[in-house]
């Protein structure tokens, strides 16, 4: 039985859909013509009638409401669908933007389609105001969540501050790639292959990181550290040209080598590189440089030191007698 009203109400076939709209179409036309006026007199006579409230509820009125259900379904559904082709074939939108101007449609005219349904069947909206009303409050603290991530998702979608494949990273530490927006939430795929579902209040109320906003350069940092006893000019020159021969290396802007700091047990430096697409990747291109340094390092004498601490015992001599003593 559900499965017959569901393909009632949505069937498949395309001349399916045309021949129950061309159907539905010549009953309401017959209605209005006035050829079903002994039809509705004999369903609407008070054997085949009940009361709810001020309503007066007849068999006629029913028949009529489902067969203008089925309209009204078949009718939006034939609209939305093309008007959710026409939207897919636009060229400078995004997937996700498409989605959700489709959804904001759908909302749009399923409602004006139901106040449409209440005015056809003769059902005075103000006696609707009370229980619509109770009905708004408790769907207003219900769908709270719902209603925000929707509206969240509408001002991402305007702002356009987080598109597919951009990459992020969120304040708990989620780091990957969007792959889908929708209208409540945001798939993101990490580097390790999970897929998160983030809502989309999170992009709107808390701060994101967006590495390809309006580029995909990124740069990556390489501490290095020498030893005391090397050539820290030489060092540095070689640690430049490890960064600048690899092949992800931007030119623009050239990797730039800083001293930071004279450490307890090295001199310590700090390389700065650029990579033209960071979705492609950070780790690779940071690990790739480091062999190379280190081999650099290695063909020209220079040493990476581990740290070191002396040991200076005060009145050793004393200790020692004293041991000796004993």
């Amino acid at each position: 039985m559900f499965n017959f009203l569901k393909q009632l109400l949505k069937p498949r076939a395309v001349h399916a859909k045309w021949l129950i709209l061309l159907l539905l179409v010549t009953f309401f036309l017959l209605g209005f013509m006035g050829y079903l006026k002994p039809i509705e007199i004999f369903l609407s006579a008070e054997r085949f009638s009940f009361q709810i409230s001020s309503i007066n509820i007849s068999l006629y009125l029913i028949i009529k409401g489902s067969i203008a259900i089925i309209f009204m379904f078949w009718t939006v559904g034939i609209l939305s669908e093309f008007i959710e082709n026409r939207i897919k074939k636009l060229p400078k939108i995004r997937a996700g933007n498409k989605a959700l101007i489709t959804k904001i449609f759908q909302i749009f005219i399923y409602s004006l389609s139901f106040l449409i349904l209440l005015d056809l069947l003769g059902i005075n909206l103000t006696a609707l105001t009370v229980f619509s009303g109770g009905i708004g409050i408790g769907l207003g603290f219900g769908l709270q969540k719902i209603a925000s991530n929707f509206i969240s998702g509408i001002i991402l979608l305007f702002e356009k501050s987080i598109e597919d494949d951009d990459l992020i990273e969120l304040d708990d530490g989620t780091f990957g790639s969007i792959k889908h927006t929708s209208a409540r939430y945001t798939l993101i795929e990490t580097f390790d292959g999970k897929e998160i579902m983030i809502p989309n209040e999170e992009f709107v109320t808390n701060r994101v990181i967006n590495w390809t906003y309006s580029n995909t350069k990124g740069r990556i940092q390489v501490p290095i550290g020498v030893s005391y006893q090397s050539d820290i000019e030489k060092a540095r020159q070689l640690i430049i040209e490890a960064a600048e021969e690899h092949s992800r290396c931007s030119k623009e802007p050239k990797p730039e080598c800083y001293l930071r700091e004279f450490g307890d047990s090295s001199v310590n430096f700090l390389l700065l590189f650029w990579v033209d697409d960071i979705i492609k990747g950070r780790y690779l291109p940071q690990s790739e440089v480091l062999f190379s340094i280190w081999k650099k390092f290695h063909d020209n004498n220079i040493d990476i030191p581990f740290p070191q601490r002396d040991l200076h015992i005060k009145n050793l001599d004393t200790l020692t007698g004293t041991t000796n003593g004993k």
